[in-house]
């Protein structure tokens, strides 16, 4: 078998095989495969695509480069969730405890955010003392006692697909929909779920800009995941405003308090109750997701899903107390009013824009070695629909410092778009595959 004939035979149109693919990817990772060779495989896949088993078997091939997580030491039926990611995203600070409020085992993988804002670690890191490096017997311990755990991605977990993407990013191969989906698929499935809940975003703050594309995505991604034995569905939600209100690390921390509290904004508690109603019928925790929707809703308004979060801080080395004082958490030095500079209804707001500000306010990272701001971001007063009156607030920037804070609100106010009549609003859930 070699590499030449390969390229030749996918360049043709020919369907590889599950031998040639396995091969292929384990060559490439030991490093016997040169970058150019792949890159022009790529490039192949890019011009006459893939076949849902050649996608399969690329995705397995991926998730086996590296170590395969065992979670057989955790009780029950063990689901995962995964985010395509956008703006304000703090679904998971809500979700993983509330779904292990109902029993769901939350054995979960996470990262660090690398663009707009932080990921879920940096922002669970607003935390004093919070940390992710756990052992496999600590991981396993707290899933089996409080039934939430969440730990860094080990650096071998898919090592392939790793070294693939940094390839694609660089040859002009990352935009095709079976690389894509291979590339998400293949971690979640080292991750070691039996279920996989996925929430794939679309709209100007999302990746899939489009709803064809992102229906697209997620219907390789679910066919992935069944052609492998898993039990996956895939959530459509809206990215074309924020999530919420709160844009930046530990104001997300506060406004998922807020929301495990039972008074959060209304879309995000619809997205999570959404999505953990999937993962807790997954789980076997209930029979149907109007069941499952009715015993969250329950654990969000009886401070059952808030007590898990504490102890979930707690076992992970956090203060406890800075979860009943989120006042305690990471502030800003400088806060300022954003006021309209026009009156009527808010049309639209450029998400990726709004994103953008809170990383140049040093909420997210241009490079994997920028430090994050915990402290920084926005909290928005006004979304699409609202009528607002010139001078009235739009957001509230939270910035520590001064020079920043001033070209932030100037891009805020260029963000924001008005109309005479009120907008047609999209439903935050526009589909449910799978």
């Amino acid at each position: 078998m070699n590499m030449y004939d390969l390229i030749v035979k996918k360049k043709r149109g020919g369907e590889l095989t599950d031998e040639e693919i396995r091969w292929m990817i384990r060559e490439y990772t030991d490093g016997n495969i040169p970058d150019y060779q792949m890159s022009a495989m790529m490039m192949a896949i890019c011009f006459v695509g893939m076949t849902d088993m050649e996608t399969k078997d690329l995705t397995l091939a991926m998730a086996h480069s590296g170590d395969m997580l065992d979670l057989s030491e955790i009780h029950g039926i063990k689901v995962d969730k995964h985010s395509t990611g956008g703006v304000g995203d703090k679904t998971s600070l809500v979700l993983a405890p509330l779904a292990a409020s109902v029993g769901v085992p939350v054995a979960k993988m996470s990262g660090r955010g690398l663009g707009h804002t932080g990921g879920t670690i940096d922002k669970l890191e607003s935390f004093t003392g919070f940390h992710t490096d756990l052992t496999p017997e600590q991981f396993v311990r707290n899933v089996n006692t409080i039934h939430i755990a969440i730990a860094g991605q080990t650096a071998n977990l898919a090592p392939a697909d790793k070294k693939l993407y940094a390839l694609r990013d660089v040859t002009g191969t990352v935009d095709q929909m079976s690389l894509i989906a291979s590339s998400i698929m293949s971690k979640k499935l080292a991750s070691g779920a039996d279920g996989i809940v996925l929430d794939v975003k679309t709209g100007d703050g999302a990746f899939m800009k489009s709803l064809p594309d992102a229906r697209a995505l997620a219907t390789e991604m679910v066919s992935i995941g069944k052609l492998a034995g898993k039990d996956v569905s895939a959530v459509i939600s809206d990215m074309d405003q924020p999530l919420g209100n709160a844009v930046g690390n530990a104001l997300e921390v506060r406004e998922a308090i807020d929301t495990l509290r039972g008074h959060g904004p209304e879309d995000l508690e619809e997205l999570v109750l959404t999505l953990g109603s999937l993962m807790t019928v997954k789980a076997g925790k209930a029979e149907n997701t109007e069941q499952a929707r009715t015993m969250l809703k329950e654990n969000l308004e009886n401070g059952e899903a808030f007590l898990v979060f504490r102890e979930f801080i707690r076992a992970q080395g956090g203060d406890p107390d800075e979860a009943e004082h989120p006042e305690l958490l990471p502030a800003a030095a400088y806060q300022k009013e954003i006021l309209s500079d026009r009156t009527g209804y808010v049309s639209d707001i450029h998400t990726e824009e709004i994103g953008k500000i809170c990383m140049f306010l040093g909420g997210g990272r241009e490079t994997k070695e920028s430090e994050i701001d915990l402290a920084v971001g926005l909290v928005l007063r006004r979304k699409k629909g609202a009528y607002v009156q010139k001078g009235e607030p739009l957001a509230v920037i939270h910035a520590n410092s001064m020079e920043k804070l001033e070209e932030a609100e100037e891009r805020h106010l260029k963000a924001y778009e008005f109309t005479s009549e009120k907008p047609v609003l999209e439903p935050l859930i526009r589909e449910i595959i799978g």
